[in-house]
């Protein structure tokens, strides 16, 4: 299903992406594609990308590329998958109620999750905020302990 998405390995394609992606949210799942809660999220990321495309664009990072991993240590991505947003060049942090602000940890429940926390990250953004609110219910957010990971 992730073929529909562009995967990065490159730190360079990943910079110019984030550098040249103007007045949408650009949201970049760290992960990999062997990952069984990577494809539950990239199956939700691909069945979203249309519906938000005017305000936001997707991609994948492969968090085993060895040129990704300057990436991986800065937003310190332990955990797989790990979403982050950004706007205009601007790390763009949630609260959700976790003490990390600065990304999304697992997959979404649904599709409908996804948009909403994207309309949500597009909305603050136009406003000049850096840090939105969560706008699902604490029960539809991964809690970090739940996840067990092979890392």
């Amino acid at each position: 299903m992730s073929f529909v998405l562009t995967t990065l390995t490159k730190k360079q394609e990943v910079d110019s992406i984030i550098r040249d992606t103007i007045d949408k949210v650009l949201v970049l799942r760290f992960g990999r594609s062997s990952d069984s809660v990577c494809l539950q999220l990239d199956d939700i990321l691909c069945k979203s990308v249309r519906e938000v495309s005017k305000f936001a664009t997707v991609a994948l990072v492969d968090i085993d590329s060895e040129d990704i991993q300057v990436y991986v240590k800065y937003f310190d991505v332990t955990l797989i998958p790990s979403t982050i947003f950004f706007f205009n060049a601007h790390h763009m942090k949630m609260d959700s109620g976790s003490a990390d602000h600065s990304k999304w940890v697992g997959a979404f429940h649904r599709k409908q999750d996804f948009i909403d926390v994207v309309e949500a990250i597009f909305r603050g953004a136009m406003k000049g905020k850096q840090i939105v609110s969560c706008p699902l219910p604490p029960e539809r957010i991964p809690k970090f302990q739940l996840l067990y990971k092979d890392l």
